[in-house]
């Protein structure tokens, strides 16, 4: 062999070679990105000081989930793979449903402190497991982007199970970039509405702010490399999962939330995403609120801006 193609070869498998540690690191359950993260959220949700208002808040919604008596849901997607998802039941009957959709590092239960927001308001929750997290069965997390046709086929569940529910969509972080995403695809009628608070625009413009931010590294040549890594391994493409561009399609109303001071999804996307969308839509920009946590600092503001939306739109 030639000494250009051998190098030509050695230069294809370092490339490779650089996304697909990318990869493992970022996109896989076991990754060293996703502990991380996890520890932190652990330590954020046992802080020292636990009589800090937003932090009983936090403590009531992460027990609230264990205090229902839930139901775990397994259902075979459109690749006849298991999802699962837990279902809480409204103390009285009700055709309204939330799909209440978590972030990246999170899980159904994380999204206590949401859901009981909604289920005091009698309706029935769905909480989704998203692929490469908790109790799902799949190995690699894919940021939204294949989870979007899951929660399509948890939304065909429920409309063949239930009689005409009245469907709401709540993501948070990654979970609202799934809803986005979602919304982006052609929805029945019964999804009334949906909520996304602090998503990102797209995963590459979230991987190229976090190499920048965390790590100080361009996006060439590892996130190119991640990305063509991703293709192959888990079948879903950075640049091609977009909320903006599925936003453009998108004839769901949606309200658009994010803290001011959001870092981890910087607060500029909201307006990215806001101004992409073709529905019918309204924004609320939550002061003082980092990543995740505008539920936590102004919840009056929070709720009062996400219920006076959906209630125009769920009857």
């Amino acid at each position: 062999m030639k000494k250009s193609a051998k190098a030509l070869l050695g230069t294809g498998a370092l490339f490779f070679g650089t996304g697909l540690v990318m990869n493992t690191f970022v996109l896989t359950r076991t990754s060293k990105k996703v502990s991380e993260l996890k520890k932190s959220i652990e330590e954020k949700n046992n802080p020292t000081d636990k009589t800090a208002p937003k932090e009983i808040l936090r403590a009531e919604g992460d027990a609230w989930v264990d205090s229902k008596d839930y139901d775990h849901v397994v259902i075979k997607n459109r690749k006849n793979e298991p999802i699962h998802s837990l279902v809480v039941k409204a103390e009285e009957e009700s055709d309204k449903w939330l799909i209440c959709i978590h972030g990246y590092t999170s899980s159904p239960k994380g999204m206590g402190s949401y859901a009981l927001h909604y289920h005091k308001r009698g309706y029935n929750v769905l909480l989704p497991c998203l692929r490469g997290h908790d109790i799902s069965e799949h190995k690699y997390i894919t940021m939204g982007w294949l989870d979007r046709l899951d929660i399509i086929d948890w939304i065909q569940y429920l409309s063949k199970t239930y009689n005409n529910p009245q469907i709401v969509l709540h993501g948070v972080s990654m979970g609202a970039a799934t809803t986005m995403m979602t919304t982006g695809e052609d929805l029945p009628f019964n999804v009334k509405c949906a909520v996304a608070d602090c998503g990102y625009s797209s995963v590459w413009d979230e991987f190229k702010n976090e190499m920048k931010e965390s790590y100080h590294t361009p996006a060439f040549p590892v996130l190119y490399a991640a990305n063509l890594v991703t293709n192959v391994l888990s079948g879903f493409d950075f640049k091609k999962a977009s909320c903006v561009e599925q936003l453009k399609k998108s004839k769901t109303p949606t309200i658009f939330l994010h803290g001011e001071k959001d870092l981890f999804v910087p607060y500029r996307m909201l307006d990215l995403n806001y101004n992409a969308a073709a529905c019918e839509k309204e924004k609320v920009s939550i002061p003082d609120a980092e990543h995740a946590e505008a539920h936590l600092v102004h919840p009056e503001l929070y709720w009062d801006a996400v219920f006076n939306f959906v209630e125009k739109y769920v009857k």
